[in-house]
């Protein structure tokens, strides 16, 4: 069984994420889809979606609070009312970006471990790092595990070489292989590739060894490219 997820980023508004999240609902009902789907909206955009079980909303981001004086987050006050049970913790983005520190997901991380979410948890590494070989990558990437309980049963991982995201560059089979090799070795959980994944090389992508899944941005965001990405990978 796949695992395919959908990160919406800044993009989609409330009206075009609830089209998005029906159309693909209804695929995933009239064609008794068994893999799992995740999709994560923009905070503005979360709602109470009447899904198939196999189809969850997920967050992008929250705060590790109920609620409280932190302008400019939300809580799990704001994520009760639409029931978000999953989160994505760890993204590249918001590492690299809006500079939050291991430290600082740590913490997020074990606040939601300790609620019960599902938790996509994310790590991969920069050109430069990946430059100077396999030994110093996964240095890199096992960095990216301090503080992390590895051992949490609603644990999904996703290698996201940060080289690949958004570039159109996709690391080589042999480069996934490596990694989701090294890392299962050490971590035995479900483990997904994110990096310009596409309708086009999803499938060949999903069926590398220790590959149990996509995280997907730009190539998810049209309903019927995300549509076929999930055609393309419902048998795996």
């Amino acid at each position: 069984m796949a695992i395919i997820a959908s990160n919406f980023k800044t993009n989609h508004t409330r009206k075009s994420t609830a089209l998005f999240v029906n159309e693909v609902n209804n695929y995933l009902k009239s064609n008794n889809i068994k893999n799992e789907v995740y999709v994560f909206p923009t905070a503005t955009s979360l709602d109470l979606f009447d899904t198939v079980p196999t189809f969850s909303i997920g967050v992008q981001n929250a705060y590790a609070t109920a609620n409280g004086s932190f302008t400019g987050e939300i809580g799990t006050t704001q994520l009760d009312e639409f029931e978000i049970k999953t989160i994505l913790i760890g993204h590249s983005e918001r590492r690299h970006i809006l500079g939050e520190s291991q430290n600082k997901i740590a913490k997020k991380y074990e606040f939601y471990k300790e609620l019960g979410y599902k938790i996509i948890y994310c790590i991969g590494e920069p050109l430069e790092v990946k430059n100077q070989g396999l030994i110093k990558t996964l240095e890199y990437i096992y960095e990216q595990f301090d503080g992390i309980d590895t051992n949490y049963e609603n644990l999904i991982l996703a290698y996201e070489p940060v080289w690949a995201i958004g570039t159109g560059v996709t690391a080589t089979n042999e480069d996934i292989e490596n990694i989701h090799n090294s890392i299962k070795e050490k971590i035995k959980k479900p483990l997904l590739y994110g990096g310009s994944v596409k309708v086009e090389n999803v499938r060949e992508i999903c069926q590398i060894p220790n590959v149990d899944g996509a995280l997907i941005g730009t190539a998810s965001w049209k309903t019927e490219d995300f549509i076929q990405i999930l055609e393309n990978t419902k048998d795996l």
